[in-house]
C-alpha cells in the first residue's frame, strides 16, 4: 500500500469556482474545475491522460506560490504562518498525484506509462526544491528551536516535530554541493522505479502457457473453464491458456498432474525480468542500491536500511533482524518436516525424483487431502466473492455499526463498483470503490489506497474516497467468482486498510501517515476474523444451494489452519531478509542480484532449494517501486501487534465486542499518525504487545499458553530504542 497524502486547497476551490462562470467545453480539464460528483469522488468519466501534465504543472506552480508566501513573510515565524501554512500547501498537486498514482497501478496503458517517465523526475525535482529551500527550512527550524515556549498542544507539537524531521531526513542540513547531488539521486531513483514497474507489468502480460486437452490432467473443471475463457479472449479458442497472474498460476501449480508443465510456468514466474532482454531488471536493481546507498551515507547513515528503519517503530536494523531471526529457524525447521512428508508422496509418483520448488503446491494439496480429507475445491463454492464481500460488511457492522450503500458514481473502469459508507449515526463516512479482477493494465497483487484523502477544510471533515484493488479469480460463465482461502483472507486484509482510511479523523495533513511497520496492523487484524466459526456461519454460504458451510467442513478447516505454515512463514521471512540484506549494503560495488540472493538465503541461512523467497529481486516490486524498501519486514512486525490486539477480543469472550472495537477505532484507527505507533497501541491495549501471540498463531511456539498471572508481555522494541 502506498502512503500518499493530499486534497484540494482553498486556492483550488476559488480557481474552480471562477472557472465555473465560463461555459464548459469538451476539452475542459477536470482538475481545474469543481467536481460536481456524488460525495466529491473524482470525475473519472472526464479525466483523460492528457489532463495530467497541465494539472501537474499548475499544481506545482500553485505550490511554489504558497511556499513563496511563507518564505517572503517578514513576520516572526510562528506555528500558524510557517508550520500550518506549509502543511496546507500543495493540496492541488497532492490530489493530482493521488489519482495519477492509483490509476497507473490499476488502469494503465502505454500513454500513462510514457507520462510516468516524464512526470516522476519533475515531481522529484519539485519536492527537492521545497525540502531543500534554505529560507523555508530556516523558518521551520526557528519555530522548532522555540517549541518549548510556544504553548503548542500535543498535535501541534507532533506536527512541528515531524515537519522538522522530514526536512532533515530530506537533506536540509547538507551543504550546497551535497544538496545538488541529492537532487540528482532522487531524480534518477524516481525514473528507475517507473522503469522497474513497467518491466514487471510487461513480463506478467507477455507469458502465456497454451495447452491442449491432453495437458489438463488433474485440473478441476472450474480451473479449466477459466483457462478456456482466457484462451477465447486471446483468440485461441481451441486451447486452454494459463498466465502468470496468481488466480491462474496458483491453481495450475496446485492441481496439474503434468510435472513438466508445472516446471515451465513456475520457472517463467521466477525468472520474470531476469532473462537478459529489454525487460531485465538486474541493472536497475544495481542502480537502486548504488543510489540509495549513496543517499543514505550522505544523510549520515551507514546503509539505506538504517536510514529507513530509523524513522519506523523498529528504530534499528538490529531490532528488525532480531525479530526475523527469531522466526526463521523454527519456520525453516517446520518447512523441512513438511518437505519430508511430501517427498514420500513424490517418490510414490516418480521414484528417485528430486523434490523441486514447482512440486510444493501440488504435493501440499495432496498432503492436505491425505491428512485432513480437505481440499480447496470443496470449500470454494462457499466463498463466492459476493458472499465474502457481504461477510466483511457484516463484520464492520457488528464491530463498528457502519453500513455500505451502493451508489451510482463515475468509475475509472467498468468493472469497478462504488459504495457510500455510513457511520453508525447514518452520517457520511466516505466512499469505497472495489476493483476485483486481473487485466492487462493492472499491476499484480492487491492494495488499498485513496483517491481523496481525509482532511479538514474550514473546520469540516472532508470524507475520504478509498479504493480496494485486487486480482481475484474471475467468474466463469454462469458461475460467480469463487475465491480461494488466500483470496478470501486478502479481501479481509485490504478491507482493514480501507477501514483505517475511512475512520481517519486527523486535523493536520502532516499527521495522516503512520509508521510503515504499523500500517499493516489495521489490515492484518481483520484476517483473524475471516475463518472464525462465528464468522463463517454468517457469510460462507454455498452459492448454488444457499446452504451454510457445514460444521464438518469448518472443523476440517480449523484443524488444518496450521497446515503448510512452515512453507508460508519461510517464504515470507526469506523475502524480508533478502530485502534487509540488500539494503544493508554499506559500500556499493556492481553485483549480480541473483548471486547475492543465493548467498544471503541459501548459503548464509540455509534456505532449502525447494522453497523460493516470496519475491525474487527482479520482480520484488514492494521494495523497488512500491514504497516498502527495507520495509518488507513491516508485515511481520505488524503481525506481532495484530495477533496481540486480536487476543483482546478473544480474552473478552466476544469476538464482536463493540467496546473493544470502539477503543480500537478511536484510540488507534482514527488517530492516523497523531502520535507514534507504539503510543497509540499502548493506549488501546494498555501494555506492550507480546511476541508469543504471533508465534503461537503460526504454530511456531511449542510451549503451552501460560496462566494469565504467569505471563508478562515481551516488548516489541528494545528498551534502548527510546520509543
Amino acid at each position: 500500500m502506498k502512503r500518499i497524502a493530499g486534497l484540494f486547497t482553498t486556492l483550488l476551490l476559488l480557481m474552480a469556482l471562477a472557472s465555473c462562470n465560463s461555459p464548459k467545453s469538451a476539452g475542459e480539464n477536470p482538475f481545474f474545475t469543481q467536481w460536481d460528483t456524488p460525495f466529491g469522488v473524482p470525475p473519472f468519466d472526464k479525466i483523460r491522460a492528457e489532463h495530467f501534465m497541465p494539472a501537474f504543472e499548475r499544481g506545482m506552480s500553485l505550490h511554489d506560490a504558497e511556499i513563496d508566501a511563507i518564505t517572503s513573510n517578514n513576520d516572526e515565524p510562528t506555528f500558524e504562518n510557517t508550520i500550518l501554512a506549509y502543511d496546507n500547501a500543495g493540496q492541488m498537486l497532492a490530489q493530482t498525484e493521488l489519482i495519477f498514482g492509483m490509476l497507473c497501478a490499476a488502469e494503465t496503458n502505454e500513454r500513462m506509462q510514457a507520462l510516468q517517465e516524464q512526470v516522476m523526475p519533475l515531481l522529484s525535482a519539485h519536492r527537492d526544491k521545497i525540502r531543500l529551500d534554505e529560507k523555508l527550512f530556516a523558518r521551520v527550524k526557528d519555530v522548532y528551536d522555540r517549541r518549548a515556549s510556544l504553548g503548542l498542544d500535543a498535535e501541534q507539537s507532533r506536527l512541528l516535530r515531524k515537519t522538522y524531521d522530514a526536512f532533515v531526513r530530506s537533506g536540509a542540513l547538507l551543504d550546497a554541493g551535497q544538496k545538488a547531488r541529492l537532487k540528482e539521486i532522487n531524480g534518477e531513483l524516481s525514473l528507475t522505479a517507473v522503469k522497474f514497474g513497467n518491466n514487471i507489468l510487461a513480463e506478467n502480460n507477455n507469458f502465456a502457457l497454451e495447452l491442449t486437452a491432453d495437458d489438463l490432467e488433474g485440473l478441476p473443471s472450474g480451473v479449466r473453464d477459466a483457462a478456456r475463457e482466457k484462451a477465447q479472449a486471446m483468440g485461441k479458442g481451441d486451447k486452454w491458456v494459463f498466465t502468470l497472474h496468481k488466480p491462474s498460476l496458483i491453481p495450475f501449480l496446485t492441481y496439474s498432474a503434468k510435472r513438466d508443465l508445472r516446471e515451465k510456468i513456475y520457472k517463467a514466474y521466477l525468472n520474470r525480468c531476469n532473462n537478459g532482454d529489454q525487460y531485465d531488471n538486474k541493472q536497475l536493481i544495481n542502480d537502486f542500491i548504488r543510489l540509495r546507498t549513496e543517499k543514505a551515507k550522505m544523510l549520515g547513515y551507514p546503509s539505506y536500511a538504517a536510514y529507513v528503519v530509523a524513522d519506523e517503530m523498529a528504530g534499528t536494523t538490529d531490532a528488525v533482524y532480531a525479530l526475523l531471526d527469531q522466526i526463521w529457524t523454527p519456520a525453516l525447521d517446520r518447512a523441512g518436516e513438511e518437505l519430508a512428508e511430501m517427498d514420500k508422496l513424490l517418490q510414490k509418483d516418480v521414484p528417485g525424483a528430486t523434490f523441486e520448488s514447482w512440486d510444493w503446491w501440488y504435493y501440499a494439496e495432496k498432503l492436505r487431502k491425505q491428512n485432513y480429507a480437505l481440499d480447496e475445491e470443496m470449500l470454494r463454492p462457499y466463498f463466492s466473492l459476493e458472499n465474502v464481500q457481504g461477510g466483511i460488511f457484516y463484520l464492520a457492522n457488528r464491530l463498528y455499526g457502519i453500513t455500505f450503500q451502493p451508489i451510482v458514481a463515475p468509475l475509472y473502469h467498468p468493472e469497478a463498483i462504488a459504495y457510500e459508507v455510513l457511520d453508525a449515526d447514518q452520517s457520511h463516512l466516505g466512499v469505497l470503490y472495489f476493483d476485483f479482477f486481473p487485466r492487462d493494465g493492472k499491476s499484480q497483487g492487491a492494495w488499498c489506497g485513496n483517491y481523496v484523502e481525509q482532511t479538514y477544510r474550514d473546520g469540516e471533515r472532508v470524507a475520504p474516497v478509498v479504493s480496494i484493488v485486487c486480482n481475484f479469480t474471475r467468474p466463469v460463465r454462469n458461475t460467480p467468482a469463487l475465491l480461494t482461502l488466500d483470496e478470501t483472507e486478502t479481501l479481509f486484509h485490504e478491507f482493514g486498510h480501507a477501514l483505517h482510511f475511512l475512520f481517519h479523523d486527523v486535523k493536520y495533513r502532516g499527521l495522516t501517515e503512520v509508521e510503515g511497520d504499523f500500517v499493516e496492523l489495521p489490515s492484518q487484524i481483520m484476517e483473524n476474523w475471516a475463518f472464525e466459526p462465528e464468522m463463517l456461519k454468517q457469510y460462507a454460504v454455498h452459492h448454488r444451494t444457499g446452504e451454510v458451510i457445514p460444521k464438518y467442513l469448518v472443523d476440517k478447516l480449523r484443524r488444518s489452519e496450521l497446515f503448510n505454515q512452515g512453507f508460508a512463514t519461510t517464504e515470507l521471512i526469506a523475502a524480508s531478509l533478502s530485502d534487509m540484506d540488500i539494503h544493508s549494503t554499506t559500500d556499493y560495488e556492481p553485483f549480480d542480484p541473483m548471486v547475492f540472493e543465493r548467498r544471503a538465503l541459501n548459503e548464509k541461512r540455509g534456505l532449502i532449494p525447494q522453497i523460493e523467497p516470496r519475491y525474487r529481486y527482479p520482480y520484488f516490486s514492494h521494495i523497488f517501486d512500491g514504497g516498502y524498501s527495507a520495509g518488507y519486514y513491516f508485515y511481520t512486525w505488524a503481525e506481532v501487534l495484530d495477533k496481540d490486539a486480536f487476543a483482546a477480543f478473544r480474552e473478552s469472550g466476544d469476538l464482536f465486542n463493540k467496546k473493544i472495537a470502539a477503543d480500537f477505532r478511536t484510540k488507534l484507527l482514527a488517530r492516523g499518525g497523531s502520535e507514534d505507533g507504539m503510543t497509540l497501541y499502548r493506549a488501546f491495549r494498555g501494555a506492550d504487545p507480546d511476541k508469543r501471540a504471533m508465534l503461537r498463531g503460526r504454530g511456531l511456539l511449542a510451549e503451552p499458553d501460560p496462566q494469565p498471572d504467569e505471563e508478562a508481555p515481551i516488548p516489541l522494541e528494545p528498551e534502548s530504542d527510546g520509543q
